[in-house]
């Protein structure tokens, strides 16, 4: 289980963790931040979807066809923690690259769009002070790896669940002999 959860796990986290890089240096902005986040986690979800792909090669391969759905739900949760932890060391050479460039660029960003959207007075120095709170946060790792690492695993643990759920039924993809 430990080889196919690293394999499959590191394939993912690459493939997630390479797009959205992609994405941001062709982007260049955070206009399209709640747009960015939509197409972030498509991503995610076809990425993580090499979880149904290892648990079936670990019922096939290792359990001979046939594999229950706790150990068809770990195999899965273990893709998803390899997969989470690329994708943060993916997201921490990132920033170190940008020069940690991303907080301060995304608290600007929301911080326009809610001075477009009228706010002024109290109200904008109450959401800049928010913002400033955030930006100070961020620079702490021990705050912002496990805000990383729970953008990823939510959806892993989902298709985790719904990948146990199916291939716990030998008669769904069957091995081939």
């Amino acid at each position: 289980m430990l080889r196919i959860a690293l394999i499959y796990g590191a394939i993912a986290g690459t493939i997630v963790i390479g797009a959205m890089t992609l994405g941001f240096i062709l982007d260049g902005d955070e206009k399209g931040a709640a747009s960015g986040q939509i197409f972030g986690y498509l991503i995610m979800l076809a990425a993580l979807t090499l979880i149904f792909v290892g648990v079936k090669r670990h019922r096939d391969v290792n359990h001979g066809g046939v594999i229950k759905f706790l150990p068809a739900f770990l195999t899965g949760l273990a893709i998803a923690a390899v997969a989470g932890a690329f994708y943060v060391t993916g997201w921490e050479l990132y920033l170190a690259a940008t020069d940690h460039a991303f907080i301060e660029e995304y608290s600007a960003a929301v911080i326009e769009k809610k001075k477009a959207a009228g706010l002024a007075g109290a109200e904008l120095d109450k959401a800049i002070a928010e913002m400033n709170r955030m930006v100070e946060n961020y620079g702490n790792p021990l705050f912002r790896i496990p805000i990383t690492f729970s953008e990823i695993f939510p959806v892993g643990l989902l298709i985790s669940l719904v990948s146990a759920a199916i291939l716990r039924n030998p008669k769904v993809l069957p091995a081939r002999g």
